[in-house]
């Protein structure tokens, strides 16, 4: 049996040194409820990818944010047991941090080291681990200066 195959984009969110993450709530796919993500959704026919991650962040949060191509941070695909995407993210970061939650049931602001205490879902987690090494390659510059 074919998997139902999404493209899709997740934002993150940069404030402050620290990236927002969102908790899923219960949906249709048991594989990923209550799972942390980066927020975003799937790209729609005639879209851009930041053109469609645009969308849904006003949409979802009511989030206003200017994303380009050159915001590309990382792809990642992944079979879950229900469905496959292929997700591409971009680095957004924000002078003002405020947002309404319309879908999600939790968010959370954190430093990329605490980043992997949450139960992300699976095809986020390597962006997660990239955050984590790109974050520590910077404090390993910036203490031997």
């Amino acid at each position: 049996m074919n998997k139902k195959h999404y493209k899709v984009v997740g934002a993150i969110i940069e404030y402050d040194g620290k990236i927002l993450c969102m908790q899923r709530p219960k949906g249709k796919f048991p594989s990923t409820d209550f799972k942390w993500e980066f927020p975003g959704g799937k790209v729609e026919a005639g879209e851009t990818k930041p053109q469609a991650l645009m969308r849904e962040l006003r949409e979802e949060m009511d989030f206003n944010i200017e994303i380009s191509e050159d915001d590309y941070f990382a792809t990642v695909h992944h079979i879950y047991p229900e469905f496959e995407i292929t997700m591409d993210t971009f680095l957004c970061r924000v002078t003002d941090p405020r947002f309404v939650r319309k879908e999600h049931v939790d968010h959370c602001w954190l430093a990329p080291k605490d980043m992997p205490k949450l139960d992300w879902a699976a095809a986020d987690y390597p962006i997660v681990e990239k955050l984590v090494e790109r974050d520590s390659a910077t404090n390993c510059r910036i203490s031997r200066l």
